[in-house]
């Protein structure tokens, strides 16, 4: 069932993307349908496999892989259906594309893990040798009761074809055809054969082996056949298989059907034949009764080869066809007949080769012969002799056309056969007509043409889709009339070469009434400037008291007004690059569907940016959160901006082939690599420049007439010449991203080297140490002259110490098509003009400058400036700002805003407008020849062109790497509270911890500071009165802290890190005889942490649980701050909870501050800090041993001691007593 899903799902997608192709009306039609019966399909695949789940002998993993598969095709049907009511004209290829994955989901699904039934193996045996063998899968000829699950091929006669067994198979040997058979194979249990001969045609006569009841047949003697004529028209093919070492091949035809075989004529050095050929295979016999035949009629196998003329013929690809059947007894007429041509796809192993154009039609032989066959109409050749012409009803429509080509030059041209090419020409030949272009004398110093245009006429159909390639070559004329073949290449379709005059859309007439009736008014109010968050984020000091209200006030205020001495072009690239991430992020959270027009640009992205915001809005009102430092609209700095595209430049502007194309020039023999690309890059030679222009010639003098052409330049007017010119070429290369490691240590040594011409320049001194993304911000001007300094490399190296430097990738630039490009990529059009400052104007003309030569190259009127900040430029009406401040913040009126409103909107003009580039940055990947196929890493340049004979432009734009500045943080500790009590007292038994801080930056291990030890605290409280002294050296634009030191002692080079600012504190208990214990931590981000609470009581787990509700300050703008903070640590059930808080105070100083004001680490000199009041009970036993016996005396045991001598003394009193009672009474008694 799965495999006939996948089947039809494939078909039908086929069909979909013919329709598209051929530009049929309603392909979203064929798609829904498809669709349909993809969800159809799914729902009775789930009732059948909920029928056939209690078998026996089901194995685990077939119920298991029965559960997934259900499963699978369950979600499958629901996505088809929801995808079918998406279907829409505009984004029929996106949902096609989309359906793609459907189709290998259902392919993946469909091959079975284990095959319980083995394959069928038909070999082709000589003289007791196997030669050639062909499998059979013996899913496909599995017998079932039920239709949907039989096999695609049980019970049918198929055409099978042998190969080659082992390794002959594969390659150019094994491709060929081995022998093919007509087979009827039919698989199934032993109850069923009944039914094993039930797809055989009729009309046959069984005889029985005698073996009893059921046994198959001996064999089968058909009586009934029918009598055939093919005709088989061979009209064209193109983008063929380069077989010869020339880069063209000599192809033919050869065709096979039952047991005939015919070729056609052979079309010497091409690789876009016109064949133009009926083939005729008479008497063709096949059995079968008449209506089987019709609607399933025999393969026709189409094989192309190259012929030599030593040895045999070269496989050059194979299609296959099925012909359209007519019964003797039917009307030849439409909508059948006669056939139409139609493309068919040629394969060369698993790799495509070329399409052929082609029709098949096969025509039953009634009882009155051939002459009741459709005659053969056409044209008679007598110079092809007996080879019939395609006829009339079948061969396109032809047509008058006249095509213009435009000669331009040729650049980068290899040698032929050691000698280099001198004196090349180009021919250009189309259904057998062409033209030569002048011959250019020395290819060195000028590889220019000197006539630009020339033209030819020809016949072609009038159905595009059937135009025949146009051949391009390029030969060198060598001397005593010798001509040497450099280079071809075929334009396999001309349709984007084709002139469509403006009045056959409407829109020719439509802006012409536009301009002379209303105005199109255009706002584009004050400069183009995006509220982005400056890359140096200022931070506020917010506080949630209600006493701080006017502070924060001042401090939002203060934010507002952006430092533009602290702004470079740096600023502007990484707001650039903020605003990138926020959009691919958008994208990537809306629905799937939305997301697709977004990337189609068929909707406004602004619209969901806008909505997106509304509901984090809402979100945010309904939790009643605090807003944080990023949420709030007010933080956001404005800051001009640049367009940072992700990939080249050229592929957003079509290769800026707007007027001026480039066709690669190929040589050589093609490969038989899957990845053809890679065969096809090493064939290149070099590159023809030019352009075409195909149109019918009646269009030619209406348009002449009413546009007053130059009849010298036919249809490319208004186009530059083709002379040498000198222009200053500047190259900005910012970083590279993701470079492919060169040394054992996994890292690199990347420096770059730039190649103009013959101008080669390498920066080796400046290399990065070990770095994969380095930062180079480098700008090179070199001055190049063009045609003969077109192609600009930008190489990246691995420096190496020893030995010679290894390419990491390289990309090639072709400036001169930039150069003459329409879109003006010669220096990016910026969003605001400024005349100072970070985002200063650097292209020599002015805004009003440019936009008057646009006007005058398009013909239109000069730019009208009027009152109130407007401007018309043809029937478009600009609105924008009239004024700009300088330096000194004095407004000056000036015109040049509205210039450029209109030039960021220059798409928008009729006729002429069209998309001008952007101030830029654009990511070119790097490649290398060694590694072709991998990318090596990415690049961030832009490219300025500036002709010399124009005024000259302003120094570069300085886009050095930004040097870290020197700060100085020092940290007080002044006091610990509530740290939890580790140690137990020997004598006592009491709880107390030795308690010390320690502390430092991030990245700066190795330069730990402890404050000494405050001893025996019994309440967790601590006293130090110590200073930490961090010096540090900081991007504030990065917010990162820059630390250059080497790796290991053998590192030849510091290497340079870029970590966050953040400082740790910790609390330590001091342990003597044993590993000091820790208790606590915290970790403080010195651009933005959580304000210090005022005392130990207002200090809480909060602060960190919580940090993103908290006021936030950045200790780089209050420069100094003091307060308590938690520090915490994961108990024994995993959850973080506080162990200590710490009153400290950071003080950060520049390094010019630090100098005039030093002070002393602990509490040294100078400014030192006084001694802490510590209790009496601070001390260690073993140091001050009789004090620790007076504190255990005293403090510890004296109520006790007092009781026991108190208790002593009255015991010694009372024994007195009793002594001296007895001696006492008789004195008494006595009157002693």
């Amino acid at each position: 069932i799965k495999s006939q899903q996948t089947r039809k799902k494939g078909d039908g997608l086929n069909d979909v993307q013919e329709i598209i192709k051929t530009e049929k009306a309603f392909p979203e039609r064929r798609l829904r349908g498809v669709l349909e019966e993809l969800s159809s399909g799914c729902s009775n695949f789930l009732n059948l496999a909920n029928k056939d789940q209690n078998l026996a002998g089901v194995t685990k993993l077939d119920r298991e892989r029965l559960k997934l598969l259900m499963w699978e095709m369950e979600n499958m049907s629901q996505q088809a259906k929801s995808m079918r009511t998406q279907v829409k004209k505009k984004t029929v290829k996106d949902k096609v594309k989309e359906a793609h994955d459907f189709l290998q989901k259902l392919r993946f699904l469909a091959d079975e893990p284990q095959h319980s039934i083995p394959h069928i193996f038909i070999w082709m045996i000589s003289n007791g040798k196997r030669i050639a063998y062909a499998k059979v899968p013996s899913q496909d000829i599995l017998f079932s009761d039920t239709p949907e699950e039989c096999g695609k091929d049980c019970a049918k006669v198929k055409t099978i074809f042998f190969k080659l067994p082992g390794k002959k198979s594969f390659g150019p040997a094994g491709w060929t055809v081995q022998g093919k058979t007509e087979v009827y194979l039919w698989l199934g249990l032993n109850k069923q054969r009944k039914d094993f001969l039930s797809g055989l045609p009729n009309g046959f006569e069984e005889k029985k082996s005698g073996k009893g009841p059921g046994a198959p047949p001996i064999s089968l003697t058909y009586m009934m056949k029918q009598v055939f004529q093919l005709r088989v028209h061979i009209y064209q093919a193109r983008s063929l298989f380069a077989a010869d070492f020339s880069g063209l091949s000599d192809p033919f035809a050869r065709i096979f059907f039952s047991c005939h075989s015919q070729v056609t004529e052979i079309i010497s050095e091409t690789l876009c034949p016109t064949w133009d050929q009926l083939l005729v295979f008479d008497n063709v016999e096949l059995y079968g009764e008449a209506s089987e035949l019709r609607d399933d009629p025999p393969i026709i196998v189409i094989e192309l080869y190259d012929q030599d003329a030593v040895g045999k013929a070269d496989f050059m690809g194979r299609t296959f066809a099925k012909p359209v059947t007519k019964m003797f007894d039917e009307h030849y007429g439409p909508p059948r007949f006669p056939p139409q041509l139609e493309y068919y796809q040629i394969f060369r192993g698993n790799c495509t080769a070329g399409e052929l154009l082609a029709a098949f039609e096969l025509l039953q032989i009634g009882p009155g012969g051939k002459a009741d066959l459709p005659p053969i109409d056409g044209p008679t050749d007598m110079d092809r002799g007996p080879i019939l012409p395609v006829p009339i009803g079948i061969r396109p429509v032809l047509s008058r056309y006249r095509i213009e080509v435009l000669f331009w030059g040729l650049r980068d041209l290899k040698r032929v056969n050691l000698s280099q090419v001198d004196r090349p020409r180009v021919d250009i030949e189309c259904a057998g007509k062409g033209i030569q272009s002048s011959v250019i004398q020395n290819f060195r110093k000028n590889p220019n043409f000197a006539t630009l245009v020339k033209w030819f006429e020809v016949d072609l159909p009038e159905n595009e889709f059937f135009h025949p390639p146009l051949n391009i070559r390029v030969v060198d004329c060598r001397a005593f009339g010798r001509f040497a073949m450099v280079g071809s290449h075929a334009v396999t379709s001309l349709r984007k070469f084709i002139y469509r005059p403006p009045d056959k859309t409407g829109s020719y007439i439509v802006f012409l009434n536009i301009s002379s009736t209303e105005e199109i008014v255009i706002h584009t109010g004050d400069p183009v400037v995006k509220k982005m968050e400056t890359v140096v984020k200022l931070d506020s000091d917010d506080d949630n008291e209600k006493g701080k209200k006017k502070q924060n006030n001042d401090e939002d205020a203060e934010e507002e007004t952006l430092d533009q001495t602290m702004l470079d072009w740096w600023s502007k690239y990484f707001a650039s690059i903020e605003t990138l991430k926020e959009v691919r992020a958008l994208v990537h959270s809306l629905p799937r569907n939305v997301e697709l027009l977004v990337l189609a640009k068929t909707i406004d992205l602004n619209y969901y940016m806008k909505g997106n915001k509304k509901k984090k809005g809402k979100a945010k009102d309904k939790n009643k959160a605090p807003r944080t430092d990023s949420e709030p609209e007010k933080k956001k700095q404005k800051m001009d901006e640049l367009k940072v595209y992700n990939k080249e430049l050229e592929n957003d502007f079509d290769n800026f082939e707007d007027w001026l194309h480039s066709f690669n020039l190929y040589r050589g023999k093609a490969g038989d690599q899957e990845e053809q690309n890679e065969a096809d890059e090493d064939r290149i030679v070099g590159k023809f420049k030019g352009s075409l222009c195909v149109y019918k010639l009646p269009l030619l003098d209406e348009m002449g007439r009413d546009l007053n052409h130059d009849s010298t330049m036919g249809m490319f007017q208004n186009i530059p010449p083709n002379e040498p010119i000198n222009v200053l070429v500047r190259i900005y290369i910012i970083r590279a991203t993701d470079l492919h490691p060169s040394d054992i240590n996994g890292k690199a040594d990347p420096y770059i080297a730039i190649k103009l011409g013959k101008t080669e320049i390498k920066d080796k001194e400046n290399y990065v140490s070990k770095q994969l993304n380095p930062v180079f911000g480098k700008s090179i001007d070199i001055e190049a002259t063009f045609p003969v300094d077109s192609t600009l490399t930008v190489s990246i190296y691995d420096w190496d110490l020893v030995g010679i430097d290894e390419l990491i990738g390289e990309t090639k630039i072709d400036l001169e098509n930039r150069f003459y490009s329409k879109h003006r990529p010669t220096c990016g059009i910026p969003s605001t003009y400024s005349i100072y400052g970070y985002n200063v104007w650097r292209d020599p003309m002015k805004p009003k400058q440019i936009l008057a030569k646009l006007c005058k190259d398009g013909k239109l009127d000069p730019p009208q400036y009027g009152p109130g900040g407007r401007v018309k430029v043809a029937n478009r009406v600009y609105t924008g700002p009239t004024e700009i401040e300088d330096e000194n913040g004095l407004k000056k009126p000036t015109e040049e805003h509205l210039a450029l409103a209109v030039l960021n909107h220059w798409e928008g003009i009729p006729k002429v407008g069209c998309k001008l580039v952007p101030e830029h940055v654009e990511t070119r990947p790097l490649w290398n020849c060694q590694r072709s196929a991998i990318e090596q890493g990415r690049v961030e340049i832009w490219v300025d062109m500036f002709p010399k004979n124009q005024p000259a432009p302003g120094p570069p734009v300085d886009i050095s790497p930004r040097k870290p500045k020197k700060f100085e943080l020092r940290v007080i500790v002044w006091n610990t509270d509530e740290v939890i009590l580790e140690d137990d007292d020997i004598f006592t038994g009491e709880k107390s911890s030795d308690i010390f801080v320690r502390g430092w930056l991030k990245g700066q291990q190795e330069d730990k500071q402890d404050t000494d030890v405050h001893y025996h605290s019994l309440t967790g409280e601590g006293n130090f009165n110590w200073r930490f002294i961090y010096p540090f050296e900081y991007l504030i634009a990065e917010e990162k802290i820059v630390i250059s030191k080497k790796e290991t002692m053998f590192s030849w080079d510091e290497t340079e890190y870029k970590i966050p600012a953040r400082l740790n504190l910790q609390i330590w208990d001091c342990d003597h005889f044993s590993a000091d214990d820790f208790l606590g931590a915290i970790e403080l981000e010195l651009n933005k942490f959580v304000r210090g609470a005022k005392t130990a009581k207002l200090c809480s787990i909060d602060m960190i649980l919580k940090e993103n509700e908290m006021p936030k300050v950045n200790i780089f703008k209050i420069k100094r701050i003091k307060g308590w903070w938690p520090l915490v640590a994961r108990g024994e059930d995993d959850e973080i909870e506080i162990t200590g808080k710490v009153e400290a105070e950071l003080h950060l100083l520049t390094a010019e501050e630090a100098e005039k004001n030093p002070v002393g680490e602990g509490r040294n000199d100078p400014e030192p800090l006084e001694k802490p009041n510590r209790p009496d009970t601070t001390f260690l036993w073993f140091i001050s041993p009789l004090k620790a016996v007076r504190y255990l005396i005293c403090n510890t045991y004296k109520w006790l001691i007092i009781k026991i001598v108190v208790v002593l003394l009255i015991l010694a009193m009372l024994a007195l007593f009793i002594y001296s009672m007895p001696g006492y009474m008789v004195k008494k008694l006595l009157g002693a």
